[in-house]
């Protein structure tokens, strides 16, 4: 049976009052104020992230499964707007908190954060006025007409959540304005079954040929392109960077009638 959507994020491990992470830059050591445990899939993205910043100065990025907001704060550091998405409202006051209480990161660089409500499972953005953490129109046409990079860690470990969401993110690169660069950070998982009788790594197997479907694409619109990402860049937060972990970038681009400004290109 899938998972709920709505509980993913209370899954990532033991509530904890307050997790502090040292992450060591290039010139110091920075605090960070966390809670809930945060995969080391995450831990890798934003290795990354913090290793390539010029790549993502002043870019609008959107969070897919941004949970407590590691990663989106951590793209603070360099992009100028920041849509970290997930669901359920605990989870999202829960990154909001997150976000508050990192401010020292957000400020000195002029970025925001912006915490909102996605749902994968769902064709629309959540517009409804009464829901704290919906979209304005305006927010969805600033979305639309800047967003240049796409973030998603460790969100492929069930395979309904992982169809929904790469027709998510087909529905929304499809009506972005500029092409765009979708980094995926995970950790592959492997488990026995009696299905199989074998110790595999179904979530992963599911992932890799949903994003081929993907690739294979061709509607006339977008075409898509994907390779891994070395992961030869330097380590600058304590974690156990293991063998299962991968890195991947997309990159989408419309056929017609779509510009480049931004883009990541390392």
């Amino acid at each position: 049976m899938a998972t709920p959507l709505e509980d993913v994020g209370k899954q990532v491990g033991t509530m904890l009052a307050v997790h502090f992470l040292s992450v060591l830059s290039p010139s110091h050591v920075r605090s960070f104020s966390l809670v809930l445990k945060v995969w080391r899939g995450a831990f890798l993205l934003a290795d990354y992230i913090l290793s390539k910043q010029d790549l993502f100065k002043g870019c609008t990025v959107l969070e897919l499964g941004g949970g407590i907001g590691f990663v989106s704060i951590i793209m603070a550091k360099a992009a100028k707007t920041i849509y970290c998405t997930d669901v359920g409202e605990d989870l999202l006051s829960m990154c909001e908190r997150n976000v508050a209480l990192n401010k020292h990161i957000t400020e000195p660089t002029g970025s925001e954060i912006r915490v909102k409500k996605l749902d994968w499972q769902q064709d629309d953005f959540c517009t409804d006025p009464e829901d704290c953490f919906s979209w304005s129109e305006k927010e969805i046409t600033e979305l639309h007409d800047l967003t240049t990079v796409i973030l998603a860690a460790d969100v492929f470990y069930d395979d309904d959540l992982t169809d929904a969401f790469f027709k998510t993110l087909s529905r929304i690169t499809s009506n972005l304005r500029n092409s765009c660069t979708v980094y995926f950070s995970m950790e592959k998982r492997f488990n026995f079954t009696l299905r199989q009788m074998d110790v595999v790594c179904e979530a992963y197997s599911h992932f890799r040929s949903t994003l081929d479907e993907l690739l294979k694409t061709s509607d006339g619109e977008m075409r898509y392109s994907v390779q891994p990402v070395e992961l030869s860049f330097p380590q600058r937060i304590v974690y156990e960077r293991v063998p299962q972990l991968e890195l991947w970038k997309l990159r989408t681009q419309k056929i017609s009638g779509g510009s480049h400004p931004q883009t990541p290109r390392d």
